[in-house]
């Protein structure tokens, strides 16, 4: 449990199928899931990205849930940085604002 002034960790996955019209959660969770989703992830040799911000927002949508259209350009942006780093086989470079 987090103590207070501590930030409860959460983590949401995302995936984009050639048919899907957008990215959809496909995983969601707080504290030992989010852990574990994490985990999961870097297991798998996904990139993890830590955005507070953008996570809260899509904490808020249901599993399978396309993403809302007034995420479409953020997390656009975020998936042609992680491609990009995957390319240059980097594991880690601050995103651009």
């Amino acid at each position: 449990m987090a103590t207070p002034g501590e930030r409860r960790r959460q983590a949401v996955a995302l995936a984009y199928q050639e048919n899907d019209r957008a990215p959809r959660v496909v995983a969601k969770g707080y504290g030992d899931l989010a852990e574990r989703i994490m985990a999961e992830a870097q297991r798998q040799g996904i990139y993890v990205h830590d955005a507070p911000e953008l996570v809260a927002l899509l904490m808020q949508l249901d599993l399978d849930a396309e993403i809302p259209a007034g995420l479409y350009q953020i997390v656009a942006e975020l998936l042609v940085w992680v491609f990009e780093l995957s390319e240059e086989g980097l594991t880690h470079r601050e995103m651009p604002e």
